[in-house]
């Protein structure tokens, strides 16, 4: 029995990769593992439902959303721009790290996380709701509804959820132009 690939090209993280031959069922999380070596997505549930391993994808507008790699198959992403949790901060020509992103350093400030399995889900869930605010700012009084309902389908088993919201929150209200009122 053979199993059959075809070519696979799309960009993680500015990187051009492929065309490279894939089998036709891989899911993307198991792509991103064993064919980029770019483990930072979490297998949680294996089901799409903790979205431990979310990543993003840029739509052809520019604006951001998030993937669910567990349930979605590699070719799928097929000549898409995808950002992972590991091209979120700002890195040097050498690799080494000169930035974290906004979300990542609001996160670090308030030690929102436990064991950490989850926080690259979050992470993707936040930046694309801060991607969301700054095409369309919601009102002041709708920030604590948006931030439930942007990270309410990210599971954690920590239940380290109160630290993931005030970061978030608090990013929101101290970034310009994401609110309204």
């Amino acid at each position: 029995m053979t199993t059959e690939t075809k070519p696979l090209a799309l960009t993680v993280n500015g990187r051009q990769f492929g065309p490279v031959e894939v089998p036709e069922g891989l899911m993307m999380q198991d792509f991103l593992h064993e064919y980029l070596n770019l483990t930072g997505s979490r297998m949680g549930c294996g089901q799409g439902i903790c979205h431990a391993c979310t990543v993003i994808v840029e739509n052809e507008g520019g604006a951001l959303r998030e993937m669910r790699t567990c349930i979605t198959g590699a070719h799928w992403f097929a000549g898409k721009k995808v950002v992972t949790i590991e091209g979120h901060a700002r890195h040097g020509a050498n690799g080494d790290v000169l930035a974290l992103s906004p979300v990542q350093q609001a996160f670090i400030e308030h030690f929102a996380f436990q064991c950490g399995y989850c926080t690259p889900g979050f992470v993707t869930g936040a930046t694309v709701l801060l991607d969301r605010l700054k095409r369309k700012p919601v009102a002041r009084a709708e920030l604590e509804q948006v931030v439930t309902e942007a990270l309410d389908k990210h599971i954690c088993r920590c239940t380290g959820y109160v630290r993931y919201h005030t970061a978030v929150r608090d990013l929101i209200l101290n970034t310009p132009g994401l609110l309204t009122g």
